[in-house]
């Protein structure tokens, strides 16, 4: 079949075998997958437990959110859920600035973990992928750091949880194939 995309790689996340794919090495914005990457190193370089504040930075940031209000108390976890259910840009902000004090120190450190992935073609910019002309992945390189994710067993469980429940929030996983595919699994 033909995919319905500019782009697309159907890689065996094991072994890295390329089943298919087309203009797999074209370089395309990345918008919202960019909060993979995010994920991944959040689950790197931050506890679960880690009780976050909310900055300004992130309150009321554009585009998918999860309604995140200055100097609200949050744990890693709770915005994990928040960044893979529900995409939002306000939890991507939090998370980042936490990690590594800004956005662009943030995306400093995604670039180097895409670096010591063999990524060859891609580059971030910010941690919720709000267009940029500078912010680019490929496919080739977006199944590699699916397959990472899924091999995180922290990103991996919060990938394939379709409904969280915490004391504030209700949050649905917005990837319809957990619902519709059989063994989808993020």
């Amino acid at each position: 079949p033909v995919p319905d995309a500019g782009a697309a790689v159907l890689m065996e996340k094991d072994s890295g075998e390329i089943l298919y794919s087309h203009n797999a090495n074209t370089r395309l914005p990345m918008a919202s997958t960019t909060k993979i990457m995010t994920a991944i190193l959040v689950s790197e370089l931050l506890p679960l437990d880690r009780m976050v504040v909310v900055p300004d930075e992130a309150a009321g940031c554009e585009g998918s959110s999860i309604y995140l209000y200055k100097g609200e108390k949050i744990t890693v976890e709770e915005l994990l859920y928040g960044l893979l259910l529900e995409s939002a840009n306000d939890a991507a902000v939090t998370l980042a600035i936490e990690a590594a004090g800004s956005v662009e120190a943030f995306a400093g450190l995604m670039n180097k973990k895409a670096k010591e992935m063999g990524l060859k073609d891609t580059n971030f910019v910010n941690p919720h992928g709000l267009d940029h002309s500078e912010h680019y992945t490929t496919a080739s390189d977006l199944a590699v750091i699916a397959a990472h994710a899924l091999s995180d067993p922290i990103v991996s469980r919060v990938a394939a949880t379709k409904v969280y429940k915490s004391e504030k929030r209700v949050m649905s996983n917005h990837n319809r194939l957990l619902s519709t595919y059989k063994g989808a699994i993020g």
